[in-house]
């Protein structure tokens, strides 16, 4: 299998690996806008060369979109391989070109969001603990920051104090998200209608920087919903899983 790094230069056609692969839908301009604003802060962007889930995305933690503390550290923004291709060595072939680069770019280790069990939108524990990945720190009320040091004696990453207990004030339902999945430029206004319909209060938040994810609320900036303060779940949702959890 050849492996192939996205670029500016490259990265219009290139398939980049989710469940989508026409240019024109708005989930894939939303993404390739989001990483092509990245690669000025160091983010790679490695897939294999086929028609697929096979990649990995990573950039320096300093400049990820997560509240934690991990500075000399890469931070993994989405590891995934699956399907057809699952199961053939990819996955070791992709984590090892990022421990590779690390190890060139003398970083202390890898850092990644994890959960206490298998969980959509997360990285899988138990393969991070096959992979040497340790359990660094959690927040409530299952996310995991799993960490692989590359150095003897470095600081171990951890959550910003203000997302150990992921809250808010705000009543009703909150989203924030941001354009780092593909997944929320599609299904985002599909909840904001179901919203409109059902008369329920509703507030759509997007990240638009990172110093914001960095700053807000809750250790999964991708997608995050609340309800009356209180955080409900990460899972981009469908709609039909929306209306299940708002009619109760």
């Amino acid at each position: 299998m050849e492996y192939v790094r996205l670029t500016k230069d490259n990265i219009e056609s290139e398939h980049i690996c989710c469940a989508i692969s026409n240019n024109k839908d708005p989930q894939v301009a939303s993404k390739k806008a989001w990483l092509t604003e990245r690669f000025d802060d160091g983010l790679e962007f490695i897939k294999a060369d086929a028609r697929g889930k096979c990649f990995i995305e990573y950039l320096p933690a300093e400049a990820a979109w997560v509240p934690i503390e991990a500075d000399g550290y890469y931070y993994i923004n989405c590891f995934w391989v699956s399907g057809k291709l699952k199961g053939q060595g990819y996955s070791s072939d992709l984590l090892d070109a990022c421990i590779k680069e690390a190890r060139e770019q003398e970083k202390k280790g890898l850092v990644i969001l994890s959960s206490d069990k298998k969980r959509p939108f997360l990285a899988d524990p138990k393969y991070l603990s096959y992979k040497g990945f340790l359990v660094a720190d959690q927040a409530a009320p299952y996310f995991e920051l799993r960490y692989l040091p590359l150095k003897e004696g470095v600081e171990v990453p951890q959550f910003k104090e203000n997302i150990k207990n992921p809250q808010i004030t705000q009543r009703g339902y909150v989203l924030y998200y941001s354009s780092q999945c593909p997944f929320t430029a599609k299904y985002v206004p599909l909840l904001e209608q179901i919203a409109i319909e059902q008369q329920i209060p509703f507030q759509a938040v997007k990240f638009q920087r990172a110093e914001q994810a960095q700053n807000g609320p809750t250790p999964f900036s991708t997608f995050s919903l609340f309800y009356n303060g209180t955080f409900v779940t990460h899972e981009i949702l469908s709609p039909a899983k929306y209306l299940k959890i708002i009619q109760g």
